[in-house]
């Protein structure tokens, strides 16, 4: 106890300042999570209050630099909340050798800098960690996914919930999943028959979930499996070099039986997508299996090493669509189950079921979203559910929806610039087939995704008759049905439209 009131007096800070500031604490890592809170506030120190300030310090100024233009509102208002005379909130960089109390164990520990290298790769990949922390809130912030010590190697927790058993397969992503499934059947020392395996979904069509499901699944055939996002791949390797643990790092990663990396698009910096370079080489080389996940395929990945790239494009890549109706029902419906476990007496009559599947057509997550509303509407108001009260429950949903008024003169400029000729090509007279089908495809994206009708449309494309525009629009459709590769490409230019 006299040694805990020496600290106390050396540092300046008084016994209450101290409960205070660790109230402070508690409260960020519940509202941030386990996940943020361990990336960026275990070394945040309260260092003294004086003249109306609360001052902080942090070991590094790269840490500085991101609190303070990521957290420091956040950071304010919580300090306020305890220390009612405080005005302002400072953020110092410590000296190198100062010796700090870990406010997690209580244990004495010294700061010490991290190489130059150690911090190059951090910067390299700095500003994809805002993105992937912010991926983690929305998953619930999981806890750290790697203990970066040498005789400990842990990929990111799995959910038990997360399995083959509770994935709902549609025409969308039933090639995903029978994929997965082939990967996750196969033993120790069967060479794989899909490697890698690499499957791209926008956010909320269940690539996690498959993911995570196949991690289970190998698990339980006795395969050493490891799951890691991408930031937090990252974030081991650049661990392991403060630590000078790389080596270890490196033997441990390439030792297992099966990799699997989520979010691969969050891959950020160049020492860093070199170490995930030889390692996927390596597992493959040695016939281990690596499945990899993105928010797209691989030759929209302009960020990542071409090496890197063309060991993706040799795997199989399998795609996860939009759901379907009778997809989005069965998810509805399944959601639903799930939350009569808990209230016995929630009941949704099918036609609100197929009012929501029909309007929602986003994602899973606005599904469950859509569920949540519905059994906070029928609870806390005992009301029958109807369409009339889940079209209300639901209006916020149906409103982020809204689709953005996209602008012919931008559709065509995207097409233009995507197939490499000029606006005024696309406006021309000009009939060769370099210039006719990107002006088609501008002429069904204007049609698909303004209010324009065909004559206006026509007028808008160097005065064409609506009777040619409207053969442009089918003659895409006709087209896109067959050749998948023209879909994805009408797809990604809806995506990039509806973003811009």
């Amino acid at each position: 106890m006299s040694d805990h009131r020496e600290q106390l007096a050396d540092d300046g800070v008084t016994a209450e300042d101290r409960s205070k500031w660790d109230r402070v604490r508690h409260r960020l890592r519940s509202d941030l999570g386990d996940a943020v809170y361990n990336s960026w506030f275990t070394r945040l120190e309260l260092e003294r209050i004086d003249g109306g300030a609360v001052h902080l310090t942090v070991p590094t100024k790269f840490l500085k630099s991101w609190v303070q233009s990521h957290y420091a509102p956040r950071i304010k208002a919580r300090v306020a909340s305890e220390f009612s005379k405080v005005e302002r909130v400072l953020i110092d960089v410590r000296s190198p050798m100062r010796k700090t109390r870990s406010r997690e164990d209580g244990a004495d520990q010294v700061e010490s800098s991290a190489p130059q290298c150690v911090a190059r790769a951090v910067a390299t990949f700095a500003p994809t960690l805002e993105a992937a922390s912010e991926g983690n809130a929305r998953r619930a912030a999981r806890p750290m996914a790697l203990r970066h010590d040498a005789d400990a190697f842990v990929g990111s927790p799995l959910d038990r919930r997360l399995s083959f058993s509770t994935f709902l397969v549609g025409p969308s992503n039933q090639l995903a999943y029978a994929a997965a499934c082939r990967v996750a059947e196969a033993r120790a020392g069967d060479l794989p028959m899909f490697n890698p395996l690499y499957a791209h979904a926008a956010v909320g069509l269940g690539k996690t979930h498959l993911l995570q499901a196949l991690a289970h699944a190998s698990n339980d055939n006795r395969r050493h499996t490891i799951y890691l996002t991408a930031e937090r791949f990252m974030s081991g390797f650049v661990s392991s070099l403060t630590t000078h643990t790389s080596l270890a790092f490196k033997e441990k990663l390439r030792g297992i039986d099966v990799l699997i990396i989520d979010d691969v698009q969050f891959l950020q910096g160049k020492s860093i997508q070199q170490e995930f370079c030889h390692t996927l080489n390596a597992l493959i080389d040695a016939g281990r299996q690596v499945v990899v996940a993105a928010d797209r395929p691989p030759s929209e990945l302009d960020t990542l090493d071409e090496r890197v790239l063309s060991r993706f494009k040799g795997g199989l890549c399998v795609d996860i669509g939009p759901l379907d109706e009778s997809l989005r029902i069965k998810i509805l419906a399944a959601r639903i189950a799930s939350a009569k476990e808990s209230q016995s007496s929630f009941h949704v009559p099918p036609e609100v079921i197929s009012y929501v599947a029909r309007t929602i057509a986003t994602n899973g997550r606005d599904l469950e979203g859509a569920v949540n509303r519905l059994l906070a509407h029928a609870t806390l108001t005992g009301a029958p559910l109807t369409v009339e009260t889940a079209e209300s429950a639901i209006r916020d949903l149906v409103r982020t929806q809204d689709p953005k008024r996209v602008k012919i003169d931008d559709i065509q400029k995207l097409v233009a610039s995507h197939y490499n000729i000029s606006r005024s090509d696309i406006l021309s007279s000009r009939r060769t087939a370099n210039v006719v089908r990107p002006r088609q495809i501008a002429m069904y994206l204007s049609k698909v995704l303004t209010l324009r009708s065909l004559p206006e449309i026509g007028r808008r494309f160097g005065g064409r008759d609506h009777t040619t525009v409207l053969h442009a629009v089918r003659k895409i459709e006709e087209l896109a049905s067959k050749d998948k590769g023209l879909a994805e490409v009408i797809e990604l230019l809806k995506r990039i439209l509806s973003e811009q």
